[in-house]
């Protein structure tokens, strides 16, 4: 599998972003907030040095149950977009307070009309458990990013293909569990979906 994608937040360890571009990573997604308050300490620190790099930046909001106005509002102020920013509702399984289908596309909604206009969903088994085999075509045209660790891609009828797929987190599922420049082992590590070199023209 390559490793043309890694996802980050504050308790990775990363050492030097120049070694992970040379490692022929090509973007960096980092955790910007979660639910109404929480805004993760190394992210816009994190977002200067991978620039310098030369690595595409993306910010992810992982989703709580409250109010969906307030989570978008404090995402879009937390991760500061610009038009080269990927901007992703992660959606999964959070056993302190989840987000339902209907908050998640009303998530999603929000964030076009702020201007967004590329917005991509993440998410796995919570997709699948939630919606069994129903098509929701609104979900369903928006990029997947896919969960699911291991080396075959199952995807919710939904989406026809994958975006991203997150092969490998936590040290499960196949190699490369990591990367040069981030001493973190077993960081979560992504494929995109065509030659890596296209990640430039197809990010945000």
């Amino acid at each position: 599998m390559r490793a043309d994608v890694v996802d980050l937040y504050h308790g990775d360890i990363v050492k030097d972003f120049g070694a992970v571009a040379r490692a022929g990573v090509k973007a960096v997604i980092h955790k910007a907030t979660q639910g109404s308050g929480m805004t993760d300490s190394a992210y816009a620190a994190r977002r200067k040095m991978a620039a310098d790099a030369g690595l595409r930046w993306g910010a992810y909001h992982f989703n709580t149950g409250d109010p969906v106005a307030t989570q978008v509002q404090h995402f879009l102020d937390a991760a500061r977009p610009d038009k080269d920013t990927l901007m992703v509702l992660d959606f999964e399984d959070n056993r302190a307070s989840n987000m339902s289908l209907d908050q998640a596309k009303d998530f999603l909604r929000r964030l076009k009309a702020a201007g967004i206009e590329r917005p991509v969903i993440y998410s796995g088994n919570r997709a699948k458990d939630l919606m069994g085999a129903h098509v929701d075509a609104e979900l369903g045209s928006y990029r997947l990013w896919l969960c699911q660790y291991g080396p075959t891609a199952r995807l919710q009828p939904s989406w026809k293909s994958w975006w991203l797929w997150q092969f490998t987190g936590d040290g499960i599922g196949p190699q490369p569990h990591a990367v040069d420049g981030i001493t973190t082992h077993g960081i979560d590590i992504n494929q995109y979906h065509a030659d890596p070199a296209a990640i430039a023209g197809d990010w945000a």
